[in-house]
């Protein structure tokens, strides 16, 4: 499969966030093959598509919990351990392994249609969750919660993830859709010795780990009394030193920060939840000056309550901005690479986030045909920029290609019927309110 998209602008989120004018992106065998300037661009001989708007790679969600589209508006105005205790842990307990699938495919799709290509995913009922990406056509990173809490043992649930690894290989499915994670929830359900075995795996396989860090004041105050931060924590357990990605993130200090920065550490920054839940507000604008890699993350469509990470580029920017009482603090180009290349480098990936040769073609177009663009394409980068970051969104994402593969058409997916997956989550959820 040859495909040359044509555009009046590109952005491929290259480190200087560039803004390519009358440019092309070529797709074989869903890779990207070339990325410049139309008039300097190799002969061709695949199909052609001319659009009329703003080419980018597709976004990258390095946090989330997507099946929880069965759960959403659950339990909206608590504070986050209420909301976890009260309402999301005994739901779930009450999900089968089909409600998971189910959720999970209108996430997908939801996500798809706001432009996200990849979402790193810590859930249950993996092969469910990963048959409905599949089905929709999106990339997938799935980390396998482990807890330990009743009627949950923490190392069966390790060594699934193991034992999948070991037989399927961390990456497989067309185009490499689906990556092996493991999800250890946090160090306040799971005990420093627990942490340190579930390390081991990961390392052995060289696989992510994802674990919640620091989302609250509240929920790891033992842990933070003995060692003096769940940073600290993780590094005596030997947690640190393989590809981690340490989600939320909020309550950090500068030793944390440092100690990240030294370890490799990425981090999934989910402005839209913590802000829901009153948890705080990140210290994005340190971690990115010590060079620690920070992606987006939504968490799930029951504490943002979206799926949306133009949004989550929004207020991250927002966020950081009125944190520090500083508008050069993040600006729409930064918050533009958080969304892309930054949740790949926070994942560890260096074949999604960008449109560069050889990644893949995980590719999004957004229309012009809004107001928010009305000052042209042909406006300064910086303004440009600023209008597609702070302005447009995602609300004009008209196509979207996942490893050359058109997932997206006019709005809506090409695999699933939206209307057949929100019926599903409807049915799913009136279940779980009479259960």
């Amino acid at each position: 499969m040859s495909l040359r998209l044509h555009a009046p602008v590109v952005l491929p989120c290259d480190p200087s966030c560039s803004v390519l004018r009358d440019a092309v992106v070529d797709v074989v065998d869903g890779r990207v093959t070339y990325v410049g300037a139309a008039a300097a661009a190799p002969d061709f001989d695949g199909e052609v598509r001319r659009l009329t708007g703003i080419l980018l790679p597709g976004l990258v969600n390095t946090h989330a919990h997507s099946p929880m589209t069965v759960l959403r508006g659950l339990g909206s105005d608590l504070p986050l351990l209420r909301w976890l205790q009260e309402q999301m842990w005994p739901n779930e307990a009450r999900m089968t392994a089909a409600d998971v699938g189910t959720g999970m495919l209108l996430g997908a799709v939801e996500m798809l249609r706001h432009g996200v290509t990849t979402s790193a995913e810590m859930y249950f009922h993996g092969p469910e969750l990963v048959s409905a990406v599949l089905e929709a056509g999106s990339r997938v990173v799935f980390g396998g919660a482990i807890l330990d809490v009743p009627g949950m043992q923490w190392r069966s649930l390790t060594d699934d993830i193991s034992s999948w690894i070991d037989a399927d290989g961390l990456r497989f499915g067309p185009g490499e859709r689906v990556e092996l994670a493991y999800g250890p929830h946090s160090a306040y359900t799971l005990s420093p010795a627990q942490l340190t075995a579930v390390a081991v795996e990961a390392r052995a396989r060289g696989a992510l780990l994802m674990v919640h860090v620091a989302e609250s004041p509240f929920e790891d105050e033992a842990q933070r009394a003995e060692y003096g931060s769940v940073p600290a924590l993780l590094k005596a357990s030997d947690v640190l030193g393989g590809r981690v990605l340490s989600a939320h993130s909020v309550h950090l200090s500068d030793d944390d920060i440092a100690l990240y920065a030294s370890f490799g550490v990425g981090v999934a920054h989910c402005p839209g939840s913590n802000a829901k839940l009153a948890s705080g507000i990140a210290r994005v604008p340190e971690m990115l000056a010590a060079g620690v890699s920070v992606g987006l993350g939504t968490d799930g469509p029951a504490s943002n309550d979206d799926l949306d990470l133009f949004e989550e580029a929004r207020l991250a920017g927002l966020f950081a901005r009125v944190s520090k009482m500083d508008a050069t603090a993040l600006g729409a180009a930064q918050a533009l690479l958080m969304a892309t290349r930054g949740g790949a480098d926070a994942l560890g990936r260096t074949d999604i986030g960008a449109l560069e040769t050889g990644r893949w073609a995980d590719v999004v177009h957004i229309a012009a045909d809004d107001p928010a663009f009305a000052t042209g394409l042909d406006a300064p980068d910086a303004q440009l920029l600023a209008n597609l970051v702070w302005g447009s969104g995602s609300r004009r994402v008209t196509d979207v290609w996942v490893a050359g593969d058109h997932v997206v058409a006019d709005g809506e997916s090409t695999r699933v019927d939206r209307q057949e997956a929100q019926a599903g989550v409807t049915a799913v959820a009136q279940r779980l309110r009479t259960a």
